[in-house]
Formats: C-alpha cells, sequence, structure tokens
C-alpha cells in the first residue's frame, strides 16, 4: 500500500511540474505574442489627410449618392477609423451623421497604395430643406471617433450637389461597392 502510495505521490508530483513548465512556456509564448504585436501596432498609425490622397466622384446608381475615396499614399500602414467627419459646404454647421448600420467589424487598414471608401448619401425625397453646396470638407476620425485637426477641402462634381437633412455618410468600407450599399 505504502509503495502505491509513493507512486501516486510522485505521478502526482511530477506531473504539476509538468504543467508548471508547461505553463510558464505558454506565458513566456503569450508574451512574445503580445510584444510582436504591440511593436506591429506601432507601425500602424492613423490615416490623416496628410498620409491620404481624397478624392470625391459622383455615381450613377444609387441616385443622389456621391463616393469618397481615401488612399493611403504614406510609407505606413494606417487606420481610417470610425467614418470621416463631412462638411457640406464652407458654412456647415454640423457634420454629416453617420449611417450606424454601416459599422465594419473591425478598423480599416490601409497598406500603403490601398484604398477605403465612405459612401455618401446626399438628399432624399424625405429629407428637409436643403442647398446645393460646391465643397465638401473632410476630417479623418481619430481613435476615439474625434476629428483630427486638418480638414481637406474637395470640390464637389458638376460645379455643386444638392444636400438636405436626409444626408449621411458609411463607415470607411474596404470596397467601393459596400461603400454604395446599405
Amino acid at each position: 500500500m505504502r509503495i502505491a502510495t509513493r507512486f501516486a505521490s510522485r505521478t502526482a508530483a511530477s506531473s504539476m511540474v509538468v504543467a508548471a513548465a508547461l505553463a510558464f512556456v505558454g506565458f513566456q509564448a503569450a508574451g512574445q505574442t503580445a510584444s510582436a504585436a504591440a511593436k506591429e501596432a506601432s507601425s500602424v498609425v492613423t490615416c490623416t489627410t496628410a498620409n491620404t490622397k481624397l478624392t470625391v466622384t459622383e455615381v450613377s446608381r444609387p441616385i443622389n449618392h456621391l463616393l469618397l475615396k481615401a488612399t493611403n499614399t504614406g510609407t505606413k500602414p494606417c487606420y481610417a477609423y470610425s467614418a470621416p467627419h463631412l462638411r457640406a459646404g464652407a458654412d456647415a454647421q454640423a457634420p454629416l451623421p453617420w449611417a450606424q448600420e454601416t459599422t465594419p467589424q473591425a478598423v480599416v487598414v490601409l497598406e500603403p497604395g490601398q484604398s477605403a471608401y465612405a459612401g455618401i448619401t446626399t438628399s432624399s425625397p424625405e429629407g428637409e430643406g436643403g442647398a446645393t453646396t460646391k465643397t465638401l470638407g473632410v476630417f479623418f476620425a481619430d481613435k476615439k471617433g474625434g476629428a483630427t485637426s486638418t480638414e481637406k477641402t474637395l470640390k464637389l462634381p458638376n460645379g455643386g450637389v444638392f444636400f438636405n437633412s436626409a444626408a449621411t455618410v458609411t463607415y470607411w468600407q474596404d470596397n467601393a461597392a459596400d461603400a454604395l450599399v446599405w
């Protein structure tokens, strides 16, 4: 009986040592993975008007829509957080609201040369008031959703576009089709 007890005790002790060693190795690997992820994340910057090229174009379908395209012109990947803050016209007092139903599952990351897209609904029959504007002010969002400090002003197609109270903008998408269908 004593031999069986000693054997069981030694087996349990050996198992605990092996489990502790495996846990330590796992902890070290997790630490190395977290360190690598932190290093990789530090090489990604926020997309801004300084490291992207912005264009706005009219689309044939759906009607009363524009497509905003942001192309990373920098040397590092950049995060296109949330949605752009848009100012329709120089005298606009508030940014266009974001279309909440277009929230992506993850932040759009733009490698150098890649583009992100946001769809803009300019007006609808349900909207009120409105005016034709010639420019669109664009601010990128930061990690917390606030506007970055530098605005880029774009000329709108056809010498101006009509905006009313129904105007909205989508969150950044990684392809144009998703930006225009919601």
